[in-house]
């Protein structure tokens, strides 16, 4: 049976650094929950700054539901400005979801509003604001869903660990900046040292190669991260690296860490040194337990481990930026008062033409000047493209079609051989000394609840500019964009294709989506998916949400242009 012992954090004095972040998280149980959005001094960098928190803390209280309740929530935003709370991976009335302009009109300031819905699933899961750049100033929480009947795995004590990131920045500058000057943030570009050490180890032929194909595309290898810790204080429930959080356990106790990424643009490699972490969860959702050392957790996703302790000391939670370029960090103690050093940092990622969908070195189609011969270009493709379907679980054999709005200066690169990387652990964890945790590793505990084939498919591409700092899908920004339109009891399957070089977080509103690894029969739900860098990945839909639902990437200076509005309806 599941574990009794609930645990949020317990940390000695001296570890308060901010006046919102108290050692110990604020919870809230219940079926009838009171909630406020408004402004908070904070302070975690040394300079105060305002926060938008939820009951004056950020993170905002962890939420505490039972499977099978019916749930209400009066949100009142004491803001200058609409507000929104959004329940990610929530599966609740369209009405409820809380996406200003698509689900409802949004919270006006000096306002209320009563969400109300059944819950009718159990995991673990967050909430955020779905109005501006709120998120990044701290509007995000944590909800915990307690089961209805007992968890197939057991354990002694758990916590949470929401990661985040935070800047003393206003998000709207950090905007700006971008549109500016795409690598405003990045430090990590090539110097005259890396060429040199590079054609000492490479030769000058390959050197002038390598470069000429980057130069080409007007991309770099290093474009990791668009935001990085040059700006951003990565935080564990709260707490900066300087002070990191702190959760006490008994040797020989199994302790569960449900692990949330609710940051605005990072993505997070967690481990645990000294420590074997069995995966047992992912996005919510229960799957065939898998240990591993250390896993990519992306912007939106959740995973849950068990970690046995067995000796009396400290262990670090390690939670490094996916560039290098910062951590969040916390301690697993029997006491307090023992600490534990906290480990190097891995040396900075190199993207590389598998990171760009090449097959060769010629293997990305480049934009170039001549719009005309690259339309004509792009349409006899989809001429020439042969559909078919593979059945569920084992994804699309459907060739790549690049459609005409996918050419012009707004879409800077085109990966003609994008392949399902499941098995990847992506760039900056290939071959590490660690085992590390891929999607290929994922694999439901129930057997699939809907085990039709897709009825069709539909093909995305994640597409953008990057030194113009534009985002689209298939080349079509989201205020250009017509609405998805899925009938109400279809089956169907999205297949997505990035031809950036960015990881983008892919999150589809109200409905579950089930990830195609090669299993029909356990495949995985996940409410947010993470496509890699010049690759692609598919999943089936059933659409049994009526209404609008949004359809976006997670990462929150893409999601204005890389959105779509989803309608479900019965035609």
């Amino acid at each position: 049976m599941g574990g009794v012992l609930l645990g949020f954090g317990i940390s000695p004095e001296q570890l308060f650094a901010q006046p919102t972040s108290p050692s110990v998280q604020p919870s809230l149980r219940g079926r009838y929950f009171k909630l406020a959005i408004g402004p908070q001094r904070v302070n975690f960098t040394g300079k105060e700054r305002i926060a938008t928190a939820v009951n004056g803390t950020v993170p905002g209280p962890i939420l505490r539901w039972r499977e099978g309740d019916m749930i209400t929530l009066d949100v009142t935003n004491n803001l200058t400005e609409s507000s929104s709370i959004h329940w990610h991976g929530i599966i609740l009335p369209a009405e409820m979801d809380g996406v200003p302009d698509i689900s409802f009109d949004g919270i006006a300031p000096g306002t209320t509003f009563r969400y109300q819905f059944a819950v009718k699933q159990n995991g673990t899961f967050w909430y955020h604001s779905h109005s501006g750049f709120q998120e990044q100033t701290g509007h995000y929480g944590s909800i915990i869903i307690d089961p209805a009947t007992p968890e197939p795995f057991s354990y002694d004590r758990e916590y949470v660990i929401m990661l985040s990131d935070w800047s003393d920045e206003k998000p709207a500058d950090i905007y700006a900046k971008l549109k500016k000057m795409s690598g405003y943030y990045n430090f990590a570009e090539r110097t005259t040292s890396d060429l040199i050490r590079d054609i000492k180890e490479k030769g000058l032929a390959r050197t002038w190669r390598d470069r000429s194909m980057w130069n080409r595309m007007r991309m770099s290898d290093r474009d990791l991260s668009d935001v990085t810790g040059y700006t951003y204080t990565y935080l564990m429930n709260g707490r900066t690296p300087a002070h990191g959080w702190t959760g006490l356990f008994r040797r020989g106790e199994k302790v569960r860490l449900r692990i949330i990424n609710g940051s605005a643009m990072s993505f997070f490699d967690v481990r645990i040194p000294g420590l074997v972490m069995t995966v047992v969860a992912a996005d919510g959702q229960n799957i065939e337990p898998v240990s591993v050392g250390e896993f990519r957790i992306g912007v939106a996703e959740t995973y849950d481990v068990i970690v046995t302790p067995k000796d009396d000391r400290a262990y670090c939670i390690f939670a490094q930026a996916l560039d290098r370029t910062g951590y969040a960090r916390g301690t697993l103690t029997p006491d307090p008062a023992l600490t534990i050093d906290v480990p190097d940092m891995d040396s900075y990622p190199v993207l590389s033409h598998q990171d760009m969908g090449m097959k060769m070195d010629m293997g990305v189609k480049f934009a170039e000047p001549s719009h005309n011969m690259m339309q004509m270009d792009g349409m006899a493709g989809m001429k020439a493209a042969k559909t078919m379907r593979g059945p569920a679980g084992y994804g699309s054999d459907t060739r790549v079609i690049h459609s005409e709005t996918e050419f012009g200066p707004h879409v800077d690169a085109r990966a003609q051989s994008p392949r399902y990387r499941l098995d990847d652990p992506g760039v900056g964890l290939r071959n590490n000394g660690r085992r590390v945790l891929t999607y290929a590793d994922l694999k439901g505990l129930y057997p699939t609840p809907d085990p039709r084939d897709p009825g069709r498919e539909i093909q995305l591409h994640l597409t953008g500019n990057m030194a113009r700092y534009m985002w689209s899908i298939n080349g079509i920004k989201y205020s250009d964009a017509e609405p998805l339109l899925l009938k109400y009891g279809e089956r169907l399957r999205i297949t997505l294709i990035n031809d950036t070089m960015m990881n983008h977080p892919m999150h589809l509103h109200g409905m579950w989506s089930d990830l195609e690894t090669g299993d029909g029969k356990r495949i995985p739900r996940k409410h947010t998916v993470i496509v890699q860098p010049g690759a692609k990945i598919s999943y089936l839909v059933t659409a049994d949400a009526r209404g609008s639902w949004a359809y976006h990437c997670h990462l929150l200076y893409h999601m204005l242009a890389m959105f779509r509005k989803v309608v479900v309806s019965e035609r």
